[in-house]
C-alpha cells in the first residue's frame, strides 16, 4: 500500500497568518505545511482518507487526486473534520454516500456540524454521509484491515489507526501502556511532533517522541502535525536519528 501525506502542519498551518517567524517566511517548499491529513491507496486502488480538514480541497487539487472511497476520522477538532463538505463532488461522482469511520462521540459531532448531510429530504447539492461507529478492528472493501488505536489528546480520547504494520497517530499527548503494545516493532510509525521545547498540554514535543521511538522501536518514524516552532525542515532533518524523518506535504511512502 501507499501513503501520501496531504498535509503535515498543525492547526494553523505553516506559514501562520500574519507571522514573521523565519520558518513562516521560508522559501523551501518543505517548510510550507497544510493541515495534517493523509491518503492511503490500497493494493487494489481504493483510496482511504485520514482526516478531512480545511485544506482538503486544496490538497486534492494540488496532488491531482480525484477519488476517495472511505474516510477515517481521528477526532472532531476543526482541523480534522471541517473539510467534509468538500467531499461533495466525489460523492456526486460515485452516486453514493461517503462512508465515514469514527468513534461515537465524533459521529455525533459530525451530525451536529453537518446536519444537512443527514436529512431525509436534502436540498440539491447537499452531501450524503454514512457514519460507521468503530471501537474494534474492522475491514474496508474486504481487503484492508484497520485496527483503531486509543490515544489521549489532552482530556479526550481520540483514535489512531494501524494498517498492516504501519500506524498513523496525530494529536497525541499520551498513549496508554496497553495501546503501546499494538505499536511495538512497526515498519512505519507516523506520530505528531509539535515543537522542540516547551511541553504542550495536548501534543507530543520532540523529546517525548524520541523517547517513544526508543521504547517502541519502529523501523522508520515520520513526524507530522508540525508547527513552525519545530524549525526549518532541512535543519531538523539533519539533527534527527537516521530512522526518524520529518514528513512533508506530498511525501509518499510504501508500507
Amino acid at each position: 500500500m501507499l501513503l501520501k501525506f496531504l498535509g503535515t502542519g498543525t492547526s494553523q498551518g505553516i506559514p501562520v497568518i500574519g507571522s514573521h517567524h523565519p520558518v513562516c517566511l521560508s522559501t523551501n517548499q518543505k517548510d510550507k505545511r497544510l493541515r495534517t491529513s493523509a491518503l492511503i491507496t490500497s493494493d487494489s486502488g481504493k483510496k482511504i482518507l485520514i482526516d478531512c480538514g480545511p485544506d482538503f480541497r486544496q490538497q486534492m487539487l494540488t496532488h491531482h487526486e480525484e477519488q476517495i472511497d472511505a474516510v477515517l476520522i481521528t477526532h472532531e477538532h476543526n482541523d480534522h473534520i471541517i473539510g467534509l463538505d468538500d467531499l461533495r463532488p466525489l460523492i456526486f461522482k460515485n452516486k453514493s454516500s461517503m462512508p465515514i469511520y469514527c468513534n461515537a462521540r465524533v459521529a455525533a459531532e459530525v451530525k451536529n456540524r453537518f446536519p444537512y448531510a443527514f436529512r431525509e429530504h436534502k436540498y440539491p447539492g447537499a452531501p450524503s454521509f454514512d457514519l460507521f461507529e468503530i471501537d474494534n478492528q474492522f475491514k474496508l472493501f474486504d481487503e484492508v484491515e484497520v485496527q483503531p488505536i486509543d490515544i489521549i489528546h489532552s482530556e479526550i480520547n481520540i483514535l489512531g489507526f494501524k494498517l498492516k504494520n504501519m500506524a498513523y497517530i496525530t494529536d497525541a499527548s499520551k498513549i496508554d501502556e496497553k495501546e503501546k503494545e499494538k505499536l511495538k516493532h512497526l515498519d512505519v510509525f507516523i506520530i505528531n511532533c509539535l515543537r522542540k521545547k516547551e511541553p504542550h498540554h495536548s501534543h507530543f514535543i520532540l523529546p517525548q517522541v524520541l523517547d517513544l521511538v526508543d521504547e517502541l522501536k519502529p523501523k522508520k518514524t515520520y513526524l507530522i502535525h508540525i508547527s513552525h516552532q519545530l524549525g526549518f525542515h532541512d535543519e531538523v532533518e539533519n539533527e534527527l536519528p537516521d530512522n526518524v524523518h520529518l514528513a512533508y506535504d506530498g511525501l509518499e511512502i510504501e508500507f
